[in-house]
């Protein structure tokens, strides 16, 4: 797999750590029941990424961005829910490259709160000079981001689109350079991989990793760990971007399979974007016990899932575990009643 055919630009600071969550680690270990313990955490900081407080999404969009730049693009359009990393990771990209922003945002949670409506992800949205507009929940997105297009098409401008969440064969490539970059660190440090997870959404980021790894043939499973959709339709829509993703490698055709593909979604909860116990209680632990802070939406949510799956004893003891983190922690900013901290301690 040659990325180096492909235009990029770059944006992030790459590679990005892998680190061990050894008191994690241990804490989990303390609850099992089963002799031999738990597996051993780690942690692919892909929160460090730097762009605008960093994420997952400045992966895609060095890739989006190189073709956006190519196509003398002087603007470019993209959209996702109100509290949209993907939204502020393009804006901060855009002002980088001295390029227009467009994002529509659509209520996919009804939450009318200012901190959730104009803070957090909003508020660096408009701190890179982007133009924010709002849709309905439900609204079609693409539809809506075409519209505008020929809108801006028709004042001369040359307009770029970007699909939700950065995901597309272009946007994967970002995760295939991740499984080549973890594949790389693993090596260099002599570990050996037995499972990835991570939040997956828009299957952008799963797409890639498993075309990344099924590609140089690992034999590392990828776990995505649902936050929108029902599993059938996450797996579909996973499978059918791989699949692209693999084909405009120039990888054999069938290389990705339908059992490379697997996602859990039983920790969504009521919907995209609205908290769950699971999901408190996750960012809560992992902050207390290493200093890492999740999303609410994403990465909160794919923790509470691999957290509950070492209680249940999904993995085996001594495996050792990478979670992907898709950063997001400025989203906090957007619940602040989620979390019910306590006051502050008496002088």
């Amino acid at each position: 797999m040659n990325l180096a055919r492909f235009p990029r630009i770059r944006l992030g600071h790459l590679p990005t750590p892998l680190e061990p969550m050894e008191n994690l680690s241990r804490h989990l270990a303390g609850e099992m029941t089963a002799p031999g313990g738990g597996p051993n955490l780690w942690v692919k900081r892909d929160d460090c990424t730097g762009l605008s407080t960093g994420g997952n999404k400045t992966r895609k969009l060095e890739y989006l961005m190189a073709d956006a730049m190519a196509q003398g693009a002087d603007t470019v359009i993209t959209q996702g829910a109100t509290q949209s990393n993907h939204a502020r990771q393009t804006a901060a990209a855009a002002a980088k490259l001295n390029l227009a922003c467009h994002i529509l945002l659509e209520d996919r949670t009804g939450y009318t709160d200012p901190a959730y409506t104009q803070s957090a992800n909003v508020m660096m949205d408009k701190l890179h000079g982007a133009t924010v507009s709002r849709r309905p929940g439900g609204a079609d997105m693409a539809a809506e981001m075409e519209t505008l297009a020929g809108t801006l098409r028709a004042e001369g401008r040359r307009p770029y689109v970007i699909p939700g969440g950065g995901s597309n064969p272009t946007g994967a490539l970002g995760y295939v350079g991740c499984a080549l970059e973890l594949v790389a660190q693993a090596a260099e440090m002599g570990l050996r991989i037995d499972h990835v997870v991570h939040a997956t959404g828009s299957a952008g980021t799963q797409a890639g990793l498993v075309a990344g790894l099924v590609g140089l043939n690992s034999a590392i499973p990828v776990l995505g760990i649902g936050v929108r959709a029902p599993r059938e339709k996450q797996e579909a829509n996973v499978l059918a971007l791989a699949t692209r993703t693999a084909d405009h490698l120039g990888l054999p055709a069938g290389t990705v399979r339908a059992e490379h593909v697997v996602a859990n979604c039983d920790y969504v909860g009521q919907g995209y974007g609205i908290p769950t116990q699971g999901m408190v209680d996750a960012v809560k632990l992992v902050a207390e016990k290493e200093g890492l802070l999740l999303d609410p939406v994403y990465s909160g949510k794919g923790m509470a899932g691999l957290i509950d799956l070492v209680r249940r004893g999904h993995f085996k003891a001594g495996e050792n575990v990478v979670f992907i983190h898709t950063g997001g922690a400025v989203g906090l900013f957007g619940y602040p009643d989620a979390f019910d901290l306590p006051a502050d301690a008496a002088a």
